[in-house]
């Protein structure tokens, strides 16, 4: 059933998509997975194709669409593969900080090229002793005339290679109390003196997406650079990591919807003691429990989708979704796997990669437990 924010217009788009992604992308995912990115070529293809930052005024190089284009953006590179993810990350979470905080002469330089493909941008929360836990990063950023100097490091960085506007959390004040009020973001580009970037992550999924660590050795960035007002930065994060766990949200369902689909398709081919294993009243029933949760995920799914385009409060429904979403993926990816048999296990088998790729889910974006306690304190049990 589709969702009631689809409309006809959105089904045009999506069919145009992908028709463009069976001829550009799935072709070449599995030499992109082989090679640790994404070629800069095809993010050019999409922006000339209208599929970065749809949702960008037209004087800034999109249409102006509304988020449902996103839903169906992340939805169809999720069913290329997840290693797309960092297309989203681009799209949905990153600029809509630079379109929402940024200055005019901010949104003039970058936004164009963030819609035509020449800009890929990250943002750099992470630390090697901060996660979750923003309010304690060690990331500095000291202002010195009219520039910053930002010393730290940053890991896990999706984008982290290729990225060419970073957008760094760090600390403009080390002392305020509470800590997380001297929070900041600065917009570091790509030639910066004084930043550079670590090795490239070996993950065990999503081998196709570039992830890496960064530093940041008295690295001066203009002044100008700062987005939005300093001891700000923290609260634009709370504000926008919404966005980002719903745009997870949205990845895990689609997988939990392929990964179904490759193994019905194959229990009903494979045969062992003479009759096909789709008969096996065992894989019947494990099949009809796993489409009955991802049913029902999609459901509350559309129902948050849709209070989040109305402009609510969905803090406590994003965190829902995110947190049993991303749990019900890792769950499909190892029943789908086990289905498949030794053939699961096999490379060549898009089951496999499924598999690899399904725990991360649940640990970025702010892992499941902190989304627990998320929902727990909207509960008022805190």
């Amino acid at each position: 059933m589709e969702a009631g924010y689809i409309n006809y217009e959105h089904r045009i788009v999506r069919e145009s998509l992908r028709k463009f992604l069976a001829k550009e992308a799935f072709p070449h995912f599995e030499q992109w997975e082989s090679q640790g990115c994404i070629p800069r070529s095809f993010w050019k293809q999409l922006g000339e194709q209208g599929y970065l930052c749809p949702w960008l005024n037209e004087e800034f190089g999109g249409v102006g669409a509304d988020f449902a284009y996103s839903v169906l953006i992340n939805e169809e590179l999720e069913k290329v593969g997840t290693g797309l993810i960092g297309i989203g990350l681009h799209n949905d979470i990153v600029v809509p900080y630079l379109a929402e905080y940024g200055t005019v002469e901010q949104k003039k330089k970058w936004l164009p090229k963030c819609a035509s493909g020449g800009i890929i941008t990250a943002i750099a929360m992470t630390e090697p002793g901060a996660g979750s836990d923003l309010a304690h990063i060690r990331t500095s950023a000291a202002l010195q005339e009219d520039h910053y100097i930002i010393n730290g490091e940053k890991t896990f960085i999706t984008n982290g290679i290729q990225a060419d506007l970073i957008l760094v959390v760090c600390k403009t004040d080390t002392q305020t109390k509470p800590p997380h009020k001297g929070i900041s973001l600065i917009i570091v580009e790509r030639n910066t003196d004084g930043f550079s970037r670590g090795k490239q992550l070996h993950k065990v999924g999503l081998h196709s997406q570039d992830t890496a660590e960064l530093i940041f050795e008295d690295a001066k960035v203009p002044k100008g650079n700062l987005l939005g007002e300093e001891g700000k930065g923290f609260y634009y994060l709370m504000d926008k990591l919404q966005q980002e766990r719903l745009i997870v949200a949205i990845g895990g369902i689609t997988a939990c919807e392929r990964m179904l689909e490759l193994t019905i398709d194959y229990v009903k081919q494979r045969h062992a003691f003479g009759k096909s294993i789709a008969s096996f009243q065992h894989i019947q029933f494990s099949l009809a429990e796993l489409q009955t949760e991802v049913e029902i995920g999609r459901a509350f799914l559309d129902r948050t989708i849709e209070a989040h385009m109305n402009g609510d409060e969905v803090v406590k429904e994003v965190s829902m979704a995110k947190w049993w979403i991303t749990d019900l993926v890792k769950k499909t990816a190892s029943t789908c796997m086990q289905f498949h048999g030794g053939y699961g296990y096999m490379e060549e088998y898009e089951i496999a990669r499924r598999f690899r790729d399904a725990p991360v889910a649940a640990i970025y974006a702010g892992s499941n437990e902190i989304m627990k306690s998320i929902i727990a304190k909207k509960m008022g049990l805190n």
